[in-house]
């Protein structure tokens, strides 16, 4: 199975790599672009990311990427309810692959707060992210199971979080894995993203893609609610 024997929705692009090294170096020159653009044209540009261990290369390519990096707004599509010390926290994983150099000049918002409970800390992240310019760039990842960010089949808030036309920018989720409690960006807020990358690796996520295409039913695999324009998508073996 290639990508390129995909039969993607009109207006959906598609690039394939031979290699993830290839894959990082071509998006971070893609992004890094983009982001420009938007700063000569408002003055700022807004670029939110997924975490995970998938995209350490393309941060670390951008990162060295000449960019007026302190008009740059860097946000999370989600995050982990763990403070940033935490091996799993994706806010971690940014500062230490993306905001090093240059890069650290730019405007981090986080999603995570040491709140009470979840609920709050995502009524605080919702606070947050009211503050945050329009996203011109948004990367995201998708799991074996259909899930993008941290809209996961089954979780509590799901429906809600889908919602095309939702006011809500931040919900609470459950993750079927350690750790559990999360915080992701809702539906809406994704995809008001002037530019939008699916990236991934692997068979198993061609697998994976052939699956949501053949189905409409966003809340068994939230990933098709992007898989229309804006959306390219860059995969590599």
């Amino acid at each position: 199975m290639a990508i390129s024997e995909f039969k993607l929705p009109e207006g959906v692009r598609a690039h394939a790599f031979q290699s993830p090294t290839l894959l990082a170096e071509g998006l971070a020159l893609k992004v890094a672009e983009q982001l420009r653009t938007a700063i000569a044209a408002r003055g700022v540009a807004t670029l939110v990311v997924s975490g995970g261990r998938s995209p350490v290369a393309f941060f670390q390519h951008l990162a060295k990427q000449a960019l007026e990096w302190s008009k740059v707004v860097v946000s999370l599509a989600d995050e982990r309810w763990v403070p940033v010390e935490h091996a799993d926290s994706n806010a971690g994983l940014l500062k230490r692959y993306l905001l090093q150099g240059a890069a650290a000049e730019a405007r981090f918002v986080s999603l995570y707060s040491p709140a009470p409970s979840l609920e709050l800390a995502a009524e605080q992240a919702e606070g947050v992210l009211a503050e945050l310019p329009p996203i011109d760039v948004l990367i995201l990842g998708m799991g074996d199971d259909g899930h993008t960010a941290s809209l996961f089949p089954n979780s509590p808030n799901l429906a809600e979080a889908l919602q095309a036309d939702g006011s809500r920018r931040c919900w609470p989720m459950l993750a079927p894995t350690v750790p559990h409690q999360r915080l992701t960006m809702s539906r809406a807020l994704l995809a008001s993203a002037r530019s939008i990358v699916l990236s991934i690796s692997g068979q198993s996520k061609l697998t994976t893609l052939s699956a949501a295409l053949a189905g409409d039913l966003v809340a068994e695999m939230p990933i098709r609610a992007f898989l229309q324009p804006p959306l390219e998508i860059y995969w590599c073996p």
